[in-house]
């Protein structure tokens, strides 16, 4: 009877010393188990989900095929601290008549001496004040529909050691007509056409830089003589102003164009806008003027804020307006006259008078 316990003690006690130790190795190992199947499972549902766009849509206000795409805004201006970021909307409108698949990339972009041009994009190559290592694009292609506009989130992010200046960049967007595709007009293409239209990125970080700039001419196209030819209004005249930015940030020049004539009364007074110039380049701007009838001597007055300070440059300018077509009708007009007046002097003869 003592033996029969004893053997049931023993079974007893391997039950309980294999259940302990299952016990054991089970706590052991299950952290290490558990977490990989819940990783996997997560990682299977992520691959298995589709991808959320990065960007939003909108209908366009028509679905009018223009053949071309709209990309805006042109240009982007932001102030950020080193070690901040900003983040904006570039939108692509897609007007080319069916749906298209849109390239998005950076670039930088510098000034020219150039005077017709205004920037140069650098492909892949870097500029002196580079900004495309900052410029964080969501997604590189995204799916427009035809008559859509998407909304794609541009992140500008300047590192904590980002010097005081100016930085230039540019987020281009491209899209491929390959050969044999139709646009919904049925116009097809023989060769691959690539369209780019970029938006540029002036962003400047506070502390202190060298601001420099001054008005190198202000000119008119076609020398001192303006041939209108219009009789009841004088045809658009255009003023050429060249800017030189010798600093290391960009510029903004921006101010007035006033035309006096010869009796020194104001006949008009133009608002020259804002336009950019990079470091170290030249910047040409036309400025156009639509006056009312124009004729005779006058003087264009230009004074042009640099972009900084309050301080402004002048330089004047002396035009002649001259309406061919009024000269032209006023020569004919004394041709006649005067061919009038010989034909009927030859028509009429005076005989004098004999004396008795």
């Amino acid at each position: 009877m003592n033996q029969i316990s004893q053997t049931i003690n023993y079974r007893k006690i391997s039950v309980l010393s294999i259940g302990t130790c299952a016990a054991i190795l089970g706590l052991l190992f299950y952290p290490t188990v558990s977490p990989a199947y819940a990783v996997t499972s997560s990682a299977t549902k992520a691959a298995s989900a589709p991808a959320q766009p990065v960007y939003a849509l909108e209908p366009l206000p028509d679905l009018v095929n223009y053949h071309d795409f709209v990309v805006g805004p042109g240009k982007i201006e932001l102030q950020i601290a080193p070690g901040q970021s900003q983040t904006v909307d570039l939108t692509i409108a897609n007007r080319l008549g069916s749906d298209k698949v849109f390239q998005i990339g950076e670039e930088d972009f510098t000034g020219s001496n150039d005077p017709s041009r205004s920037v140069v994009l650098l492909g892949s190559d870097r500029g002196p004040y580079s900004l495309k290592d900052s410029i964080h694009i969501p997604s590189t292609k995204i799916l427009i529909p035809f008559g859509q506009r998407a909304r794609v989130p541009i992140t500008v992010s300047l590192p904590a050691d980002a010097q005081p200046g100016g930085l230039y960049g540019s987020v281009v967007v491209s899209v491929v007509s390959v050969e044999g595709s139709t646009t919904s007009s049925g116009v097809g293409g023989t060769n691959p056409i690539i369209t780019r239209i970029g938006t540029l990125f002036f962003v400047r970080v506070p502390g202190p830089t060298e601001a420099s700039g001054s008005m190198q001419s202000f000119t008119l196209p076609g020398g001192s003589f303006v041939w209108s030819s219009s009789i009841s209004q004088t045809d658009p005249i255009l003023f050429n102003v060249l800017f030189k930015n010798d600093g290391n940030v960009y510029l903004d020049p921006n101010g007035t164009i006033s035309v006096t004539n010869m009796f020194g009364a104001t006949v008009g007074n133009i608002i020259v806008d804002p336009w950019f110039a990079m470091p170290d380049s030249l910047r040409f701007r036309e400025i156009k003027w639509q006056p009312t009838f124009l004729f005779g001597r006058y003087v264009a007055h230009a004074a042009i804020n640099p972009g900084y300070g309050s301080t402004t440059e002048t330089a004047d300018l002396v035009f002649w307006v001259i309406p061919w077509k009024i000269l032209l009708v006023i020569f004919i007009g004394l041709v006649i006259v005067i061919g009038g007046i010989r034909w009927i002097a030859s028509r009429i003869s005076f005989v004098p008078k004999k004396s008795k």
